[in-house]
Order: structure tokens, then C-alpha cells, then sequence
């Protein structure tokens, strides 16, 4: 069993990247590529890491959800398809996990996150400002059953990330305004992190001390991020999603290659 002590101003600093990560989780997506490499630089094996940071990134992905379900920007019924799916992909994806070497995973997760930043930059955000869903036809269905299985395996094999590819992937696939572009990508984040967490427990991979003090600074800046979302919109989200997914890049590339 692995131990882990921290110093009182390594937590804090912890505490305070994870506040920082909820709010932009909330708005754009990305929390994780803060939260993740805090965690490995402050010394918890990668599984235990991928873990912990699904119980504090639980907490976040919660309250945005919830968040944005109360202002009728997200429809469970409607996006019923995806919930399923995402469950099943993040649930196998976990499993995954578990069956990877420790020195895979060092070399795989920066490299992963790099890819996930650059992919995001060159998406396109929707424009449409109204707040109506697309048509629930066979043609929807059967995207909302290949994106859910396929960010919800990623999100349970690496995780940062996740929600700026929901984000990007939302607007090329469905014609709707970035409100419930947010509402859905917060949302689906949600359940492939609580699947993935269940999964992670049973596996004995969480630290829960740790997790927990996290997800209630991940809580509050998620909460402060949605509402911001919200009252600001489209004016809000899109700089904010393009500036997170720049500096991300450049940071990931510098540490990794330079």
C-alpha cells in the first residue's frame, strides 16, 4: 500500500489547483490537465493519481451538472443514449487501466494530454446562440452511442482532458448553442468520472483523504465557473476555452520535449 505525506504547503497548493481546475472545468473543460500533473508532481504513482483525481474531479463534475440541469441546459432524457454509453465506455476504459505497467502509464499520460490540448485548438465552437436540441433521430442516436462509448473509455483509461473533448466534439456533432454544448460535456464528465471512480475504489487506487479535501475546492470553483457560464455565455466560454487549450499545449510540449 502506497503512503502518502504531504507538507501542509504542498496540500495548499493542491487545494488551490484544484479550485482553479473546477472553474475552468466548469465553463471549458480541462480541470484534469491541472489536476493530474499536480498530483504526479507531487509524487502519487500514476494509478493512484488517475484515481484520487476522479474522487476530487467527482465533486466538480457534480455541481456543474447539476448546476446547469437546474437552469434547464441540461435533458437527461434527451441525451439518454449518451449517459449509457459513456457509463459502458468509462467502466471499460477503467479496466483497462489496471492491466497497464506504472512505467506505461508515466510515458503515455503527458503525451496523451499534449494530444488531447492540440486537438482542441483546432476545433471550431458552435455560434448558434438558441437553446434548442438538435432532432433525436436514428442519425443522433447512433452519435451520441459512438462519442459516449468513446470519451467515456478514454475518460476512464487517462482522463485530463475529457471535457474539452466533449466540449470541441459537441460542436462538430450537434447544431446547438455552447450553453448546452457546457451542459452536456459537464454532465457526461460527470458520469464517466462517478463510473470510473467506483471502478478505481474497488481497485484500491484512491486516496480518499486527499481526494476529498480536493473535491471541495473542485466543488467551489466549479460552481463559481458554471454560474459565470451561465450569466456570461458564448462571450465567457469561447476565450476561455481557447486560452486554456493554448497554454495547456505550449506547457505540456515545453515540459515534455524541451
Amino acid at each position: 500500500m502506497f503512503e502518502l505525506a504531504l507538507d501542509p504547503a504542498t496540500w495548499a497548493l493542491l487545494c488551490a489547483v484544484a479550485l482553479a481546475a473546477g472553474f475552468i472545468d466548469a465553463i471549458a473543460g480541462g480541470g484534469g490537465m491541472l489536476t493530474v500533473p499536480a498530483l504526479l508532481t507531487a509524487g502519487l504513482p500514476p494509478h493512484l493519481t488517475l484515481g484520487t483525481n476522479k474522487l476530487a474531479a467527482s465533486f466538480g463534475s457534480l455541481t456543474a451538472s447539476v448546476t446547469y440541469f437546474r437552469k434547464k441546459l441540461f435533458n437527461p432524457r434527451f441525451w439518454a443514449a449518451s449517459i449509457l454509453a459513456t457509463a459502458i465506455g468509462a467502466l471499460v476504459g477503467t479496466l483497462v487501466v489496471d492491466y497497464l505497467s506504472i512505467e506505461f502509464l508515466n510515458k503515455l499520460l503527458p503525451v496523451v494530454i499534449i494530444l488531447v490540448a492540440c486537438y482542441s485548438l483546432f476545433g471550431s465552437l458552435s455560434t448558434t446562440e438558441h437553446n434548442e436540441l438538435p432532432e433525436l433521430d436514428g442519425k443522433t442516436k447512433v452519435k451520441q452511442w459512438l462519442q459516449g462509448l468513446g470519451l467515456g473509455f478514454f475518460d476512464g483509461l487517462a482522463g485530463p482532458g475529457t471535457g474539452t473533448f466533449w466540449t470541441a466534439s459537441n460542436s462538430l456533432l450537434y447544431k446547438m448553442s455552447l450553453l448546452l454544448n457546457c451542459g452536456l460535456a459537464r454532465s457526461m464528465n460527470f458520469v464517466s468520472n462517478f463510473i470510473s471512480l467506483i471502478t478505481f475504489v474497488a481497485l484500491g487506487h484512491v486516496n480518499f483523504l486527499l481526494g476529498i479535501t480536493m473535491g471541495f475546492f473542485l466543488m467551489l470553483g466549479a460552481w463559481l465557473g458554471a454560474h459565470s457560464a451561465i450569466k456570461f455565455g458564448s462571450k465567457m466560454i469561447r476565450p476561455v476555452f481557447n486560452t486554456v487549450v493554448i497554454v495547456l499545449a505550449l506547457k505540456l510540449i515545453y515540459e515534455a520535449y524541451l
